[in-house]
């Protein structure tokens, strides 16, 4: 934390070093980005991410939107060409105040971004497997929360970040999830976010057998507060690759 110098996590475990919150869902071969965090580019090297065929922006917020810049290498990999981006009718209206000059069916020069908006279907049925989603209170705002389901397995991942409240219908919705990832951001209550004991009733509601939670502040050091969590419920790390 920037200019902090009380207790907080171990740095010399690399699991408390954290970028702020994206992930990259593989369905049969179809690769999707969810969120663009600031620190995007280093999550693409580090992770060796080289495909990106649809992106989905959750929300509003700077700590999701603000790496999409980057997004022009996948553009260049798509032979030139605009990137699909999928979100909320208030997500696209944010892309098209901060990136402007990427509107359009292909980059305005070689090597820059370019995204043909879309608004996300309830069911979308994309050629990986059908994603559906829910709106997730987060404040003033709505978040996607987003259900995954691959064609081939029907493997079911639920992914609800950046949420304060999760409703039945969402809940049920995320039921049958293989792997549930929800927003967990510290141990005391904060008026948009879940503290880590709403994240875990909210895991034991949805009933999955494995959840992570995600968007954590460096008040949860990783070795102390993955002691303390029930069995089925961890912490996610940067890093974390899950295969279902």
């Amino acid at each position: 934390m920037i200019a902090h110098d009380s207790e907080g996590c171990d740095l010399s475990n690399p699991r408390n070093w954290r970028t702020r919150s994206s992930i990259h869902v593989v369905m049969d071969g179809i690769h999707f980005q969810v969120d663009a965090a600031p620190e995007f580019r280093l999550q693409c090297i580090r992770n060796n991410i080289r495909q990106i065929d649809y992106f989905i922006l959750t929300h509003r917020h700077a700590d999701h939107i603000m790496g999409m810049d980057d997004l022009r290498r996948f553009c260049d990999l798509k032979d030139f060409s605009a990137l699909p981006v999928y979100s909320s009718e208030d997500g696209l209206a944010r892309i098209r105040e901060v990136y402007a000059y990427a509107i359009g069916d292909k980059p305005v020069h070689k090597g820059y971004a370019a995204f043909q908006l879309n608004r996300i279907p309830t069911e979308w049925n994309t050629p990986g497997g059908k994603i559906r989603h829910t709106l997730l209170e987060h404040g003033n705002l709505r978040v996607l929360g987003l259900v995954f389901e691959e064609s081939s397995s029907g493997k079911k991942f639920a992914y609800y970040c950046d949420c304060k409240r999760v409703d039945s219908a969402s809940i049920q919705l995320a039921r049958g999830a293989d792997v549930v990832v929800l927003d967990g951001l510290r141990p005391e209550p904060h008026p948009t976010h879940m503290s880590i004991d709403e994240a875990v009733a909210v895991a034991r509601e949805i009933g999955a057998p494995q959840t992570y939670l995600t968007h954590m502040t460096f008040k949860i050091d990783y070795a102390c507060w993955q002691k303390k969590l029930s069995a089925g419920v961890d912490l996610a790390w940067d890093g974390l690759a899950i295969r279902l």
